[in-house]
């Protein structure tokens, strides 16, 4: 009698086994390949830069490795021992107390705008139409007046940051309101939440990943103005090192400036983006 099994075939529990020790490895795989590919365009980007600059005694552009030895001497000194050594990291500092600080000022007055804005029609009669009118205005215009009211210093940085982060974050959490399936609502007041309840228990969880879009929208937008908030007199600071230097024609200290800010503005948007997973693991768009 034949047993259904043809002469060296391989057992039916061989197959599963060899693909779960494929799947094993794809992930590491997978991972070197994103990074691999990540990596390409800075590294062209970084050769063309080299090629360009390198031999040019009078160019405009350091090099390279010019830029890079000046980062050094910002960092820990050693290399040029003039004003700017060393003083990398007190200026980084005051640059994200003011990113940080303006950030979290406009989340706070940002996000229960936005979710009254999305859910109570008379709120959004009152609010939106002023809102939308001052949004397309450009941070850089608000800098004479900020100067004005907040004088020169720190104050008029953290309300320009405010600004930067404000309306991304309002616009995103009002759209995340506004696109809640209205059958939740009906569902709710089925169950007995009615009211005030439903904005803890059916808005906010359901406007939750427009409202981590627009976190990052705004954080990003931090980043964006705080050079702009920094030309306001402010004495420390990595918008202030870069006037500075520019008054200077010290190019490669502005270039290890940006060079900061794009970092420290990566590492931001990323810790949003990890509290965001956690906080939306119940999401199977963003778990």
């Amino acid at each position: 009698m034949s047993t259904g099994i043809e002469a060296g075939a391989l057992p039916v529990t061989a197959t599963p086994a060899t693909g779960y020790r494929a799947d094993r490895t794809r992930p590491g795989l997978a991972h070197l390949r994103r990074l691999a590919l990540a990596c390409v365009v800075p590294a062209a980007l970084a050769a063309v830069w080299q090629f360009t600059t390198a031999g040019r005694p009078y160019s405009l552009i350091p090099p390279p490795a010019e830029v890079w030895a000046e980062l050094q001497d910002l960092a820990v000194g050693g290399v040029n021992d003039d004003a700017f050594s060393g003083t990398l990291w007190t200026h980084l500092a005051a640059s994200l107390g003011r990113v940080y600080g303006g950030f979290a000022l406009a989340a706070a007055a940002a996000l229960p705008l936005g979710l009254l804005i999305g859910r109570v029609p008379v709120i959004r009669a009152l609010f939106d139409p002023v809102l939308q009118v001052l949004r397309p205005v450009p941070v850089t215009a608000w800098l004479p007046l900020a100067m004005i009211l907040f004088g020169l210093g720190p104050r008029s940085a953290f309300f320009l940051v405010f600004l930067g982060a404000f309306y991304p974050i309002l616009v995103n959490t009002v759209f995340g309101v506004r696109s809640v399936e209205p059958r939740l609502f009906e569902a709710a007041a089925m169950l007995g939440c009615t009211g005030p309840a439903q904005f803890v228990r059916v808005v906010l969880p359901a406007a939750l990943p427009s409202i981590f879009t627009g976190l990052r929208l705004g954080l990003g937008f931090a980043w964006v103005v705080i050079v702009v908030g920094e030309m306001t007199g402010v004495q420390t600071g990595l918008g202030a090192i870069i006037m500075e230097a520019r008054q200077l024609s010290r190019t490669e200290i502005v270039i290890c400036g940006m060079a900061v800010i794009g970092v420290a503005g990566f590492v931001s948007d990323w810790l949003v983006m990890q509290l965001g997973r956690r906080l939306l693991a119940w999401s199977p768009n963003h778990g």
